[in-house]
């Protein structure tokens, strides 16, 4: 038996797909199973133990790298799948399927784009209230997998993660203040919607109240892409924050957040990272559903204002009342509540 799943992007999809990926290997503990996936991604999955082989292309379009997809495309074929699976539900995940040439090729009848033409074998439609965790394990079960009654949240390892990352986040906590042991929270201030994002101000505000009342440091994490929104929110926190934004992989960022107290964090994949690896999460939503792509499993929580127009799933908003109306007492008044549940320090 030979699997292919097809789950391209983004960072928190690929993540949310890991438990449909325990599922797969469970019911078919001796087929190959490979993956799909564009380059931003990738590094969630390389070197997993459940997989085989991760198939990686750019996502600069067809036309842009016509030679390097025409070349993978026909490894695919080449591979002679016995089952393609579209965890993408989009077009660009449709043609990959329909190149591979799989013998059967399954997904949702309602998946998008017109990407479900590229199915020989269609679900019913899914209901798109549902976790997309859910959605990705009824595709999985359907294809054959097992789900055990004692099924953990993500497979272990969620992230396989080797000791020159760890060796690398303790190196650059340790430059930064934070020996080894020492209690630390994670504040991520970044997404990718501009709707998604909170006042800078207020994460910096938040920084120095958590640090002032729990007595550790926090660490500031997030892409390249975010260098400037995190130096503005380090220059206002000052001492309370560690900036470490840009200078982690995919990987030893899984492993940071694995070490932390808990996180705090928008809707975004370094949420969806920090849930897989057991972190204890607090994600600010606004325009997006927290039970569409909330942080998945126990022990997590969300702080949301009652907004008549949210979710509203748009990328842009003159007037963001969701995230704006959310106060720094919002979110600390979250954190002293689990703490107090939890009958522990945080």
């Amino acid at each position: 038996m030979k699997i292919l799943i097809v789950k391209l992007s983004s960072i928190g999809d690929v993540v949310q797909t890991l438990p449909a990926l325990s599922v797969l290997r469970k019911g078919h503990p001796d087929a190959t199973i490979d993956w799909l996936v564009e380059g931003a991604a990738s590094d969630i999955i390389r070197d997993h133990p459940l997989l085989d082989e991760v198939i990686v292309v750019e996502n600069r379009g067809w036309l842009r790298n016509f030679t390097g997809n025409l070349k993978t495309a026909r490894y695919l074929a080449g591979r002679r799948y016995d089952m393609v699976l579209d965890f993408q539900g989009l077009m660009k995940s449709g043609i990959w399927v329909l190149l591979s040439r799989g013998a059967r090729r399954i997904g949702f009848a309602n998946a998008r784009e017109l990407s479900q033409f590229s199915l020989n074998e269609k679900l019913p439609p899914y209901d798109p209230e549902r976790h997309a965790v859910c959605r990705y394990l009824d595709l999985a079960k359907y294809a054959g997998g097992v789900v055990s009654p004692d099924e953990p949240t993500f497979p272990a390892p969620p992230i396989h993660i080797g000791d020159e990352e760890k060796k690398r986040v303790e190196i650059l906590l340790a430059e930064g203040g934070i020996t080894a042991g020492a209690p630390f929270f994670i504040v991520n201030p970044c997404a990718r919607w501009e709707t998604k994002l909170w006042p800078e101000r207020r994460f910096a505000r938040l920084t120095t109240l958590l640090t002032e009342r729990f007595g550790m440091k926090a660490v500031i994490v997030g892409s390249e892409a975010d260098l400037g929104e995190a130096r503005r929110i380090n220059v206002l926190a000052g001492d309370a924050a560690l900036n470490l934004v840009g200078r982690t992989t995919l990987k030893e960022l899984a492993y940071l957040m694995s070490k932390a107290k808990f996180v705090v964090t928008p809707d975004s994949g370094p949420m969806h990272i920090a849930a897989a690896v057991g972190a204890k999460v607090f994600a600010l939503f606004g325009p997006t559903a927290p039970w569409r792509t909330g942080p998945y499993g126990e022990d997590h929580s969300v702080i949301r204002k009652d907004i008549d127009c949210s979710p509203c799933f748009e990328k842009s908003c003159v007037e963001p009342r969701c995230m704006d109306e959310m106060s720094v007492e919002d979110v600390v008044g979250a954190i002293e509540k689990q703490k107090e549940l939890d009958g522990r320090a945080v």
